[in-house]
């Protein structure tokens, strides 16, 4: 019986932080070392961190990754790690994963498959390695040349291959042909983003690949916000011949994780001989192969021990990953930026609640997970944070909320926001910023000649009063060093239901990769539910019964959002539809008319086009948003995701063709 213990390390590191990113994987390999694991993966460009962007091509981030890869392969003595880093071949980039043994270099495998779709733009900077080329490569930290490429390790007797993230994904797995030259072991170190459901996809493709391969399988993903953009679960999971042994936690607040399992090679060697669809490759020639001697340690048979937290079992399990993903994605970009704190500009309504419950849900994570202590250590940085103590104290020291009126706001939003701050422990302000409205309409009022009057200046008049609300709180954002968080949310920028330099001011949008939809649905199941170990907040009720509205016409015209757009449900269905979907504005209706039955077909064509014009005339407001999350394939981020004109035809015809649907044609 050969037992191996192997190990996934998840890490959370920076781009280009050097120190910090080797310290954190010197600690990794060293908890793994105490825990006896003698194969260890650590995440795709790890060395470097993967959000790198156009400095991978800088030639010292080359060098400097070299030169970080030789100060830690002594650190892998009596075992094997594996390092990610990009490494430069004949004046191309390759993503490659390097093999160290007992203190030295062993070889560098090139990823195949890269991604380039969406929020990945490998491609961009990387080469993909061709299957089944294998060269010698001289790097300068090293004396003697290295085996690069689609390679195999034969160490002590077991047989390593190499899915690099991307690789797993695609039809065609490298893992087949591994499987064909009996490799033992598949390592995937890997930098896949969270999306919701992404965690079940991983771990079908780790668990099917073990048994349609017979091999053990590693998977190591990154953990938190490395970038700004793209969040990171931490994913770590160990299969062997069809069964998952092991996963680790995800949205970890800490700096690392190991999760590791003992794998049987011999069971898995006898699983692939009585497959009797197994076809090997013999051959004689043994170049693909570097072999090197290890002594593995003897191992007596334990029961793994496999748990999963409450949260994962959750029927509202997207509302859990939803208010996990964001509060650690904040946190990591409070502690990454160097920032005092947040500042939100809370309208007492569902978008800036929203953003205020989640920086309050990212101090009792952290401080559940990591200890008071532990969080004040990781925010040593914010000043006068060290006498918080408790929770609600630290939330006080980190979160600001303003809300500012004008002679249009009422009683209900100014409650539901002294309210909502006061439940969560924020440092609540009121600012009145009716007489800097007065003033700027005022100034223009005199330069045109004229008063201005709702029925011809409706759209100027409300804006004035967004972007009057926006200097108070950069103001107070600047004096406190604090970032400033944006409110909008993924349905107004599809249709641009927002004003620039008013409610979209901001250095980070943290819901704006979210439909208003969800985030009604999700606040609700706040108020009534609440996340695992949390529980429900009932303050949340004065926000929940409002109507979404943007309080900037007079009171008596009763403005709502919805009136304003359409029904957030459906213009959520049309954006879907045609933005993800591709779909056209006759093909939407036909879909419409089949969700929304309630509503008559000649009300439908009204929004479908209202849609289709809004969306045209906005990209320009979606091409100046602050930085967001990305959570899923429904983004509109045209930074990483969802690129479209900023000048275009404006479907013209496709609308036409709507519009005679009227008529029956």
């Amino acid at each position: 019986m050969k037992l191996i213990r192997v190990g996934a390390a998840v890490l959370n590191q920076t781009p280009l932080d050097w120190d910090g990113n080797a310290a954190r994987i010197r600690e990794a390999i060293a908890a793994a070392r105490d825990a006896e694991v003698s194969i260890l993966c650590l995440p795709e460009l790890c060395i470097t961190g993967y959000g790198c962007e156009d400095a991978f091509h800088a030639p010292g981030t080359q060098e400097m990754a070299l030169g970080l890869l030789a100060d830690l392969v002594p650190e892998t003595r009596g075992m094997m790690v594996s390092f990610g880093l990009p490494l430069l071949f004949q004046g191309s980039l390759y993503n490659t994963a390097c093999l160290a043994a007992d203190g030295k270099v062993l070889g560098f495998v090139g990823k195949q498959n890269l991604a380039g779709e969406g929020i990945h733009y490998e491609p961009r900077w990387f080469k993909p390695w061709p299957e089944g080329v294998r060269v010698s490569h001289h790097v300068e930290t090293v004396e003697e040349a290295l085996p690069l490429g689609d390679l195999i390790f034969e160490i002590g007797g077991v047989r390593i291959g190499y899915e690099i993230c991307e690789d797993a994904w695609v039809a065609d797995r490298p893992g087949g042909k591994l499987a064909r030259h009996g490799v033992d072991m598949i390592l995937n170190p890997s930098a896949s983003h969270f999306a919701f459901g992404k965690h079940e996809i991983r771990k079908r493709f780790v668990t099917e690949g073990s048994r349609a391969f017979n091999v053990g399988y590693v998977y190591a993903n990154l953990l938190g916000n490395e970038a700004g953009r793209a969040i990171y679960d931490g994913d770590a999971m160990i299969a062997q011949a069809g069964k998952l042994l092991v996963t680790g936690p995800r949205f970890s607040y800490a700096d690392w994780h190991i999760t590791h399992a003992v794998v049987d090679i011999d069971l898995i060697r006898m699983s692939r001989a009585r497959t009797a669809s197994y076809r090997p490759t013999i051959s004689m020639d043994r170049k693909e192969t570097v072999a090197a001697v290890f002594e593995f340690p003897q191992l007596k048979p334990r029961r793994e021990e496999m748990s999963h937290p409450a949260w994962e079992a959750s029927p509202s399990i997207k509302e859990e990953e939803f208010t996990r993903a964001e509060s650690l994605a904040l946190f990591d970009y409070l502690r990454k930026s160097r920032s005092q704190g947040f500042v939100v500009s809370l309208s007492g309504g569902a978008d800036s609640t929203s953003v205020s419950y989640l920086v309050a849900r990212l101090v009792s994570f952290a401080a559940s997970e990591i200890g008071r202590e532990g969080l004040l250590k990781k925010l040593a940085h914010i000043r006068g944070l060290e006498t918080a103590k408790d929770n609600k104290q630290i939330v006080l020291r980190l979160l600001s909320c303003v809300y500012q009126s004008t002679r249009n706001s009422g009683d209900v939003t100014r409650n539901a926001a002294r309210s909502v701050a006061e439940a969560l422990g924020a440092e609540y302000f009121e600012f009145d910023v009716d007489r800097v409205v007065e003033d700027y309409k005022s100034l223009v009022t005199r330069g045109i000649g004229r008063e201005l009057d709702w029925k011809t200046d409706d759209l100027a008049l409300q804006n004035v009063q967004a972007r009057a609300r926006a200097p108070g709180v950069w103001m107070l954002a600047n004096i406190r060093g604090a970032l400033l968080l944006s409110t909008s949310n993924r349905s107004e920028a599809a249709v641009g239901y927002a004003t620039m330099d008013g409610d979209t001011s901001g250095g980070l949008a943290p819901i704006a990769g979210i439909d208003k939809a969800f985030l009604r649905r999700w606040l609700r199941w706040c108020e009534k539910q609440g996340p695992e170990g949390v529980g429900p907040l009932s303050e949340l009720a004065v926000v929940n019964e409002q109507a979404p509205t943007a309080e900037l016409r007079p009171p008596s015209s009763k403005q709502t959002d919805e009136d304003d757009l359409m029904p957030y449900e459906l213009l959520d269905a049309i954006e879907r539809a045609a933005i993800r979907d591709k779909q056209s504005p006759r093909e939407i209706l036909l879909v419409m008319q089949a969700e929304f039955p309630q509503h008559s077909r000649e009300k439908l064509i009204s929004w479908i086009e209202r849609f289709f014009r809004l969306w045209s005339r906005n990209q320009w407001k979606r091409e100046r948003y602050a930085p967001s999350f990305h959570l899923d394939d429904e983004n509109l981020d045209p930074k990483t995701w969802c690129r479209f004109p900023i000048l275009s035809g404006g479907y013209e015809r496709e609308l036409a063709e709507l519009r005679a649907c009227k008529n029956g044609e």
